[in-house]
């Protein structure tokens, strides 16, 4: 079992950032997944929300392979930035494993990010996604 929360303090922002090969930015949101029992870091993500959301980063630690965990924590971020209004929701290419980020909902759009449209998505009748 595992638990994914916002991260408050932008220290630990830096230090799972850190763990998880992933440049810190102290300006974005974060959310880190870890399992219940042990407290062990499973992943994270960074984020940006506005009138489009932007995921910079959804990865795990340095050795970490679970594949339906990390589906959830990116399904998880994107219903937050859902959640602010933002249906259009953006990726940067390199922000996770390119089979995973297709899987959460990502197309190509154009040479700067990957796209996704979250209008429905969350709203408990998939919104055809």
């Amino acid at each position: 079992m595992f638990k994914i929360t916002p991260i408050q303090d932008k220290t630990r922002q830096k230090e799972i950032c850190e763990a998880c090969g992933a440049i810190f930015r102290e300006d974005y949101f974060a959310y880190e997944m870890y399992e219940c029992e042990t407290l062990e870091l499973m992943g994270m993500s960074q984020f940006q929300v506005g009138d489009e959301g932007y995921i910079s980063d959804l990865r795990e630690p340095h050795g970490k392979c679970d594949y339906e965990a990390m589906f959830i924590l990116g399904r998880q971020t994107m219903n937050f930035i859902n959640s602010c209004g933002a249906t259009v929701c953006r990726a940067s290419f390199d922000a996770g494993e390119s089979k995973l980020l297709s899987a959460i909902g990502f197309k190509d759009s154009d040479s700067t990010s990957l796209i996704c449209n979250t209008d429905g998505m969350f709203d408990g009748n998939c919104g055809n996604h």
